[in-house]
């Protein structure tokens, strides 16, 4: 499974139903800017404490920040926790308004 994905990638695997879990690691104002319906929120610090009580290590999970920088860093940890099914989205929730739903807010 490819490191990155594509915020169409994501969009695509919404309108087609599959399951996974959309996982905001960005920080509680960030996510009071701007968030995407339905995301799971675990700030990046808090990933170490929460991960193995709150993620399932066998689902898709689909990592975002505010540009793909820390949803990088918690994808390759995860990957390093054995959670194999893990995709950073390539430019966070930027890339995700700008090039999928304008609707959610820059910031």
């Amino acid at each position: 499974m490819d490191f990155e994905i594509s915020p169409g990638q994501v969009k695509a695997l919404q309108k087609s139903g599959a399951t996974f879990t959309l996982l905001d690691v960005r920080e509680p104002w960030e996510c009071a800017a701007s968030r995407i319906e339905g995301a799971k929120h675990i700030p990046m610090g808090d990933i170490p404490t929460r991960a193995h009580q709150e993620l399932d290590p066998d689902h898709h999970i689909v990592v975002l920040c505010h540009h793909g920088v820390r949803s990088l860093s918690v994808t390759n940890w995860l990957r390093q926790q054995g959670y194999e099914n893990v995709q950073s989205m390539r430019g966070g929730i930027d890339g995700w308004a700008r090039t999928v739903d304008p609707k959610v807010p820059l910031y």
